[in-house]
């Protein structure tokens, strides 16, 4: 039987039933559970296998069923292995009614459905219900899925609640209230959110540095930088991406102060951990606009020489995106890092035809701001020998600009 990891990535929905269905051991089948509702496809039997896991004899698993079968929205399924029925009526505002009655229920299994569909329904009417459930509710898990639902309804007004839930509670209970106060933004969220980004527990420091990357605006800026200290790589990482996404979210005019600020405060830490995840945004970011900003920090945040190399390495390897900005800020941001292993690497582009001719181009424009007489004798074999306009006018520009180098 392969591993679960290797389940997960292949989504072999027949295996993963198998263990749900099968395992003896708890934790097996309760991992199975989640990796099922995490899948794009399911089918069928991976549904019935869920509904049939909400009677499992251990509640952790009976509790991964209900949360799995919510995130493929699978409401019918949910409330057939609860043995209740949807109402007739198809408006979202009625069937939100129904569960939120569904929130005073006597097992717990449909409370915790109750809340997860209230919070995948996402009226605005039930914000207060929730709320007041989830101070009188006795049970810790239902507790954090009420705290789940609040964030994605998303109404404001129920911070404060969501706040109080941030101490003195189980870690998951805290957890999903820090998350949801990210997704409400506003004053209240973010002073609840920066009471915790100390907390003792690197889980819960990690969610609350997360959280207040959601925020637009700045004021979340001084308590994320104070995380790139952290004693733990996972939540200065969480730190650089949420400096990355406020810098994306800020208005124009006030971005570029605080990038000049941010970039400041993150070359001083000179951590490793700081260089590796602008690399993971650089690699494997979906956004556009937070790669750009990636991109353009990474060049100057690149400190010691066992950093140095990492940035270099992925600067040059996006030298020739189709995205304009992120080519020309890969380009000055090599030439800021500068220094003969910089220039190792642009020439490498040069001889190497994997890199294409747009990264032969921007590699020559760098070149020019730090190659010496070995980048000289190579630019001046590429004008002779290149086809592309570009590569050449960029090539013959950048030797013009050797003079100072040696």
């Amino acid at each position: 039987m392969p591993s679960l990891y290797g389940l997960e990535r292949s989504g072999d929905v027949e295996k993963l039933v198998e263990l749900l269905r099968e395992s003896e051991k708890e934790t097996v089948r309760r991992r199975a559970a989640e990796i099922l509702g995490n899948l794009d496809e399911l089918g069928s039997e991976g549904l019935d296998a869920l509904v049939e896991a909400m009677s499992d004899e251990h509640p952790t698993v009976r509790a991964a069923a209900i949360d799995a079968l919510t995130q493929q929205e699978a409401v019918e399924a949910l409330m057939k292995g609860l043995g209740q029925s949807i109402p007739e009526s198809g408006a979202t505002w009625a069937q939100a009614e129904a569960f939120v009655e569904s929130l005073d229920a006597e097992t717990v299994e449909l409370r915790m459905a109750s809340a997860n569909v209230l919070g995948l329904l996402g009226v605005e009417d039930a914000a207060r219900p929730l709320a007041q459930r989830l101070q009188a509710e006795p049970e810790a898990e239902v507790r954090a899925r009420i705290a789940r639902a609040l964030g994605r309804v998303g109404d404001p007004a129920v911070a404060g609640v969501l706040v109080d839930h941030l101490e003195g509670q189980p870690l998951g209970v805290r957890r999903e209230a820090a998350e949801s106060l990210g997704r409400l933004n506003g004053p209240t969220a973010l002073q609840g959110l920066l009471q915790v980004v100390d907390d003792d527990s690197e889980e819960m420091r990690r969610t609350a540095v997360s959280s207040l990357g959601q925020f637009e605006n700045a004021k979340p800026v001084d308590a994320l930088v104070e995380r790139l200290g952290d004693e733990s790589d996972l939540v200065r990482r969480a730190a650089v991406f949420s400096l990355i996404e406020i810098l994306s979210n800020v208005p124009p005019d006030r971005s570029h102060e605080l990038r000049e600020t941010i970039v400041d405060r993150m070359a001083a830490r000179s951590d490793p951990s700081i260089v590796a995840s602008l690399v993971e945004i650089i690699e494997e970011g979906t956004q556009i606009h937070q790669r750009r900003n990636a991109v353009w920090m990474l060049g100057r945040v690149a400190g010691a020489k066992s950093t140095k190399m990492d940035a270099v390495e992925a600067l040059r390897d996006v030298l020739g995106e189709d995205d304009d900005l992120i080519s020309q800020f890969a380009a000055t941001g090599l030439a800021e890092i500068g220094g003969r292993m910089v220039e190792t690497a642009l020439l490498e582009v040069i001889e190497a035809d994997e890199y294409g001719e747009d990264a032969t181009a921007m590699a020559a424009f760098a070149l020019g701001k730090v190659g010496g007489e070995r980048s000289r004798k190579r630019l001046e074999k590429l004008v002779d020998e290149t086809e592309n306009a570009e590569v050449r006018r960029r090539a013959f520009s950048a030797i013009s600009k050797l003079g100072g180098h040696s």
